[in-house]
């Protein structure tokens, strides 16, 4: 029997353009590591999360070539689709340890510490015009985060997140990456990342980082694992 299929946009800017693609499995049955690892390649999303346990959120995220512990944009899209199936979560459980989350509005919210995101190279680069004219990572490597401030003063920045390592030769919203950047520059930001993505983050005083967005569903379909 096919398993059932949503796909969604994450970090959607209000006025509905940008949004980076998950495929989430609410039930994925009886799947194994490798069927996992397949179907998210096979789908092609930064990255595809398969929820063992809608009850207690219970839930593992695979990118096309790697199995990640955290992730952001797979948390913040999750959260927003058990919330809208019910009932509401209010802690996530990927591999990386139980993630608070909670809806506020149009954002969907998830908190984590820095720590626990996957690694990334943080570069800083003179202006946005920079990060914009980039065609490819700045330093070579496979994990680079380029960013500007477009406006320091209102604490929004532009982002682009180079990841082949992670199978991701451009994300369009990285989420666990909002986590890391905000955490440097201690303060909230809004991170304009992709082709037109919102994402903003808040330090939480205890370490901690709090990462919300906007989140839109594309389909609901069949899937043939």
């Amino acid at each position: 029997m096919p398993l059932r299929l949503d796909v969604l946009r994450v970090f959607v800017a209000p006025d509905g353009r940008g949004g980076n693609g998950l495929g989430v499995f609410l039930e994925p049955g009886s799947l194994g590591d490798s069927d996992r690892q397949r179907i998210a390649a096979d789908l092609g999303y930064a990255e595809t999360v398969f929820v063992d346990d809608r009850a207690s959120a219970r839930l593992r995220i695979f990118t096309p070539s790697v199995e990640l512990p955290l992730a952001g944009h797979p948390l913040v899209g999750t959260s927003w689709l058990l919330y809208r199936e019910g009932p509401a979560p209010t802690i996530l459980r990927p591999p990386a340890g139980d993630v608070p989350t909670w809806q506020d509005g149009a954002l969907t919210w998830i908190r984590a510490h820095p720590s626990t995101a996957p690694h990334f190279d943080l570069v800083e680069l003179d202006s946005a015009d920079a990060v914009e004219a980039l065609e490819g990572s700045p330093d070579g490597g496979g994990t680079t985060v380029a960013w500007a401030w477009i406006d320091e003063g209102s604490a929004t920045m532009r982002v682009r997140a180079f990841l082949p390592d992670y199978g991701v030769p451009e994300d369009e919203a990285t989420g666990s990456a909002a986590l890391v950047l905000c955490e440097a520059v201690g303060r909230p930001v809004e991170i304009r990342q992709g082709s037109a993505s919102v994402i903003h983050a808040r330090p939480a005083g205890d370490g901690t980082v709090s990462v919300g967005g906007r989140v839109e569903t594309v389909e609901q379909r069949p899937y043939d694992a």
